[in-house]
């Protein structure tokens, strides 16, 4: 690929969720991105469970990856070690397992750009020990 921007639960519920306060910079910043959007399994999983109010808004949410504008990257079984260290690494913060997800697939692809709304935690995970994280909108 290359250049990919990462994609947070949250930034995605906003997007979705007219009604989010956070909507307007949201879709702002899908607008601005460049580059093959990408999320995790963990990502759509949380997505789907905090919008189980509404089947329109999960299906909304599944059709952002069936078309494509948000690229699916399964979690390799290897890369599940990884993730171990990384959620024990930052379990003061605290991190979930999306967030791991998300960390590994930034060590996985290169790159550091992600939109998320989770700036107490993005802000302080490094992805490859040491790179932190270009974070929008």
């Amino acid at each position: 690929m290359g250049a990919e921007t990462l994609v947070d639960t949250g930034v995605l519920v906003a997007l979705i969720d007219a009604d989010e306060r956070h909507h307007e910079a949201c879709v702002a910043a899908f607008r601005k991105a460049r580059g093959p959007l990408v999320s995790t399994e963990a990502v759509l999983t949380e997505c789907l469970h905090l919008l189980s109010e509404s089947l329109a808004s999960q299906q909304a949410c599944l059709d952002y990856f069936l078309r494509g504008a948000v690229l699916l990257v399964p979690t390799a079984l290897e890369s599940l070690s990884r993730i171990k260290v990384v959620m024990r690494r930052y379990r003061s913060v605290p991190m979930d397992y999306a967030d791991a997800s998300l960390v590994v697939l930034a060590e996985l692809l290169g790159t550091g750009s992600i939109l998320t709304l989770d700036r107490r935690g993005f802000l302080v995970y490094r992805w490859r020990e040491k790179r932190p994280f270009h974070i929008a909108p």
